[in-house]
């Protein structure tokens, strides 16, 4: 009986990490840039429609997204300047285009605060990361506002504080 259970406590623990280990392989890609360059004052989470290719060279993780950028334009958000580059074994037939504008899905009521918002000076849409949520594409954006140098500094400052602080802690 005690084998019985060690083997089904075994199994259970096999689904546990692969489970967990799907969580952490779930990300596609992050704009590391974004927190460098901007203030993150609001996240959404975003719908991508995408097409077959893209999903395939997604799940190889074949995408940047450093130059990207959200546009509004007639009530709809758009991603721009993302690049997916296709697979080798694309379908002959289907001519690919790597840095194409992707349509976001957001629901109406995101979208009325994001067009109030960038309508306002000094605010803009970027993509931080995208990641997989059930098997569909997700991209996080952020309502942002430009740092100026000096902001970029003291980040930076801030940064190395935090890191030396904890050296110090982790010696005593």
């Amino acid at each position: 009986m005690t084998s019985v259970l060690k083997l089904f406590s075994k199994i259970m623990a096999d689904k546990k990490s692969k489970k967990a280990a799907a969580k952490q392989n779930s990300t596609i890609a992050v704009n590391r840039q974004a927190t460098h360059e901007y203030f993150i004052e609001e996240r959404f989470e975003a719908g991508l429609v995408l097409e077959g290719w893209e999903v395939k060279s997604l799940r190889e993780g074949r995408v940047q997204l450093k130059e990207s950028y959200v546009v509004l334009r007639r009530g709809e958000a758009w991603l721009s300047g993302a690049h997916i580059s296709a697979l080798l074994s694309a379908s002959t037939h289907v001519n690919p285009d790597s840095v194409r504008a992707k349509k976001l899905l957001l629901n109406r009521h995101e979208l009325n605060k994001l067009i109030g918002s960038v309508e306002r000076k000094g605010y803009t849409l970027i993509p931080l990361s995208m990641y997989w949520k059930n098997g569909r594409a997700k991209l996080e954006i952020g309502l942002a506002k430009g740092k100026q140098l000096h902001d970029k500094r003291t980040a930076s400052k801030d940064r190395d504080w935090q890191r030396e602080k904890a050296r110090i802690m982790k010696k005593a």
